[in-house]
């Protein structure tokens, strides 16, 4: 089992030159310092991101639109922007929901009917250690409220409270009730994705399927948490291999955490610990430094707004073409990582 480390301070830097990107919306008032238990420093990791797609098969002339999400500086990780490689000068602005960064640009799609762009990023991520540290940050009343709604594909009552009839509910504890709901979510979901409807995030499939991939299983733990009045908010980035190096990284990595006040957000990671049983201890409160966060939340409404409906979640680049959504399919996608 992997030893815990506590968390020393973490930081966030404004670099002349690059783009140092403020705190999300989940963020209160002043940067919170996080005090360890015993005084011990996190593991961290330092790498080059690189964020690049190439939209196809575009029709000449049209108009085309990109939004793409842009990891921001917080108490667990410093987000320097690097390099960029854009069709035009984007806009930066953060979108209402969640306060997450938006880049967006607008262009008239070319001859060659492709357009190609990409983003690199610095990041130093620590290892997120919850259950030994407090971050003292307390919730507004408004973020309170956002964080115990339902979602469209997160309900609080319904099918997946059917999971808790019998259990005796430490109402009075929130870390225990969450731990409650984090053991209830591993034990009744496999890490499974040949099931055609898994990775949208539905908690009532899930409940169903009793299979999926992390945002199957982190959506139905922040459904029983809000169902329960206690604050859980969806997290969303991508994965590096645990041995540094370089390399393709293939596609999204979620997780979750929930709010205990006094204490702060704690992590969990439920998909992480189901495909690794021997860290499910660890992944309970606790997130490797093998990651890198780009956006928090669900239904997001983006800036400028799209033509569409809220995004379910926002992780890949959102393209529309005269006004419609642009099809997945045709939008290559590539993701890289280079540690220093």
């Amino acid at each position: 089992m992997q030893k815990f480390m506590s968390n020393a301070i973490a930081f966030l830097l404004i670099v002349g030159g690059v783009t140092s990107i403020a705190p999300p919306a989940f963020a209160d008032g002043d940067r919170a310092v996080k005090v360890s238990s015993d005084g011990a420093k996190p593991k961290s990791r330092r790498f080059d991101f690189t964020y690049a797609a190439r939209v196809k098969q575009l029709p000449v002339g049209a108009n085309v639109r990109v939004w793409l999400p842009v990891p921001q500086s917080n108490e667990d990780q410093t987000i320097e922007r690097v390099d960029s490689s854009l069709p035009l000068n984007p806009s930066m602005a953060a979108e209402p929901g969640f306060g997450n960064k938006v880049l967006y640009f607008a262009a008239k799609s070319p001859q060659s009917g492709e357009l190609d762009f990409s983003v690199t990023y610095r990041v130093t991520r620590s290892e997120v250690l919850g259950l030994i540290t407090k971050t003292g940050v307390a919730l507004s009343d408004a973020q309170r409220k956002q964080f115990l709604a339902a979602e469209s594909k997160v309900p609080i009552d319904g099918k997946p409270l059917d999971l808790l009839a019998g259990l005796n509910l430490p109402k009075d504890n929130p870390l225990k009730l969450g731990e409650l709901l984090y053991n209830k979510v591993d034990e009744h979901m496999r890490y499974d994705k040949s099931q055609p409807g898994y990775g949208r995030g539905d908690a009532v499939w899930a409940c169903d399927s009793r299979s999926g991939n992390c945002t199957d299983f982190h959506s139905l733990f922040i459904s029983l948490s809000r169902s329960q009045g206690v604050p859980a908010r969806f997290e969303i980035g991508f994965p590096l291999p645990e041995e540094p190096g370089e390399g393709e990284i293939g596609g999204y990595h979620c997780w979750a955490s929930f709010y205990v006040d006094g204490h702060g957000w704690v992590p969990v990671d439920i998909s992480e610990a189901d495909k690794n049983p021997d860290l499910k201890q660890y992944y309970f409160g606790n997130l490797t430094e093998n990651r890198v966060t780009f956006t928090v939340g669900r239904d997001v409404t983006l800036v400028p707004k799209q033509d569409g409906e809220p995004l379910n979640y926002f992780i890949y680049p959102h393209v529309e073409v005269n006004g419609e959504l642009w099809p997945g399919e045709l939008v290559d996608k590539r993701f890289k990582f280079k540690d220093i």
